[in-house]
């Protein structure tokens, strides 16, 4: 395998009279840069918005213990929670723009903790689009896991209040699809992802074991935690041992369910459904204890993988999913023909069917095991759409058996935990960031809530009422 090059850049990319949302997914879907030019400027300065709130009168989600508390009168003064306690004892401040919380339900915003990031500069229209459509469904922060070096000024934009977005934790580029490095320049390319402010290794398929042990090594040294699929060559159990922060895609869990003499054999990603009627379900039971020894988290993007294997028509797929009207025509048309190619090379429809069985058995056993889950779902990718693909995650969590308040919890409260943030995100109380949502109705009860009954989002303190996150839906739809 060759050598990983630290100066490789896909070749920048220009199609005259292409709209910039059109150019930037269909960039996405070709893995290549989009063109860091001036295309429309970005939208939103967050520089003239008003910095002092008060949620009045709201019952907060308690995401520790899955409680609503009611009563409660939340002050957000320059994108922090300045006071949070009962509406009787807060006193608002002057000139404070007051939010009614009567009926309402306020709660931290959730994370995508698999996103993919544009790969354009912050002054891109297109840019600002696909980070508003994450903020649009209460997405406040997300982890990148397809790291650019322009998503590193994308993030500086954000945190400068120059670009409206959510937060950004940004993965390195991937280790893999044709990019892995030797393992001897290992310890070079890690020192430079560290100084080029990357937070953590995104690992790909490519990895072989020493090229894995070195990126493990070097990521420790380096302070960046590996992150992403389990290279075959590597394996789950290896990896769970070694620490990996987290597994992406429940990456190799029905790999593993095969006999020993079978696995070598198995293409990465799509090739196991060529081998699903081999799978030994006595196993998952093993790599629910394997899981729960380590200090791993999953990351399962359940609802994509259903799209990818599940084998249902297209025409169904895009009936179910209306938010597509957010991407270009031509893109639409360029998923149905990639899910095309996808599930001709996955072949065996019936052994396919048979992964996506398999794949929520896994995740119902690692939920019944008390395993650690964070919310995820790999957009934007087929019929994925960045923000309304986290909904469908959600709804798919409750109907395999976890509670709204586990399901909410693994976006809020456990990705702080994640992050040894406690005190910076993941709760609605005083010192904590303002990534807050608000309700119309309690989400502990249905977690249709989050999609159906939000009237509002705030991000790092900026405030879009539902209204104003319609608009710009609108405005986008017609771009």
């Amino acid at each position: 395998m060759q050598g990983f090059n630290p100066q490789f850049r896909f070749p920048s990319l220009s199609r005259p009279g292409m709209s910039s949302v059109l150019l930037l997914v269909a960039l996405l879907i070709l893995g290549c840069e989009v063109p860091e030019g001036e295309h429309e400027q970005a939208v939103d300065s967050v520089d003239d918005a008003v910095a002092l709130f008060a949620f009045r009168n709201v019952s907060v989600i308690d995401m520790q213990h899955g409680d609503a508390i009611s009563g409660r009168t939340v002050v957000v003064r320059d994108g922090r929670i300045e006071q949070a306690g009962p509406a009787e004892t807060v006193e608002i401040p002057a000139g404070a723009e007051v939010v009614d919380g009567a009926g309402r339900y306020l709660m931290p915003g959730m994370a995508e903790m698999h996103g993919h990031l544009p790969r354009g500069g912050p002054s891109d229209q297109a840019v600002a689009d696909l980070l508003f459509l994450y903020l649009a469904n209460g997405v406040t922060l997300v982890r990148g896991m397809q790291g650019h070096d322009s998503q590193l000024a994308v993030r500086e934009a954000i945190e400068a209040g120059e670009l409206l977005g959510p937060r950004l934790v940004l993965g390195s580029p991937a280790m893999g699809w044709g990019n892995t490095p030797q393992a001897e320049d290992v310890p070079e390319l890690v020192r430079e992802f560290r100084e080029a402010g990357y937070d953590l290794i995104k690992i790909g398929e490519g990895p072989d074991r020493e090229t894995y042990q070195a990126l493990l090594e070097a990521g420790e040294a380096e302070g960046l935690p590996l992150a992403g699929h389990v290279p075959d060559e590597v394996g789950l159990l290896a990896v769970l041992e070694a620490g990996q922060v987290t597994i992406d895609h429940l990456d190799n869990y029905v790999e593993a369910l095969m006999p020993e003499d079978k696995r070598a054999d198995i293409a990465a990603l799509w090739g196991v459904a060529s081998v699903a009627d081999d799978a030994d379900r006595d196993r998952i039971a093993e790599l629910v204890d394997a899981t729960l020894a380590s200090d791993t988290a999953q990351v399962p993007t359940l609802v994509l993988w259903e799209v990818f294997f599940g084998g249902k028509p297209v025409d169904e797929i895009k009936a179910a999913t209306p938010e597509i009207r957010y991407m270009p025509a031509e893109t639409v048309e360029a998923w149905e023909e990639r899910l095309a190619s996808l599930r001709e090379t996955i072949g065996h429809p019936d052994g396919a069917r048979r992964v996506v069985e398999l794949r929520c058995e896994i995740f119902q056993a690692l939920h019944e095991g008390g395993a650690t889950f964070l919310m995820g779902t790999d957009s934007p990718q087929l019929f994925s759409v960045p923000g309304f693909a986290n909904h469908r995650e959600m709804a798919l969590w409750v109907e395999l058996g976890m509670s709204p308040a586990e399901v909410i919890r693994a976006g809020t409260w456990e990705v702080a935990r994640h992050f040894d943030e406690l005190d910076e995100a993941g709760s609605v109380a005083e010192g904590r960031r303002a990534d807050l949502i608000l309700l119309e109705a309690n989400p502990l009860e249905d977690i249709s809530a989050m999609k159906d009954a939000q009237a509002g989002v705030m991000v790092n303190g900026r405030w879009l009422p539902q209204s104003e996150i319609r608009e710009r839906l609108e405005a986008m739809a017609e771009r």
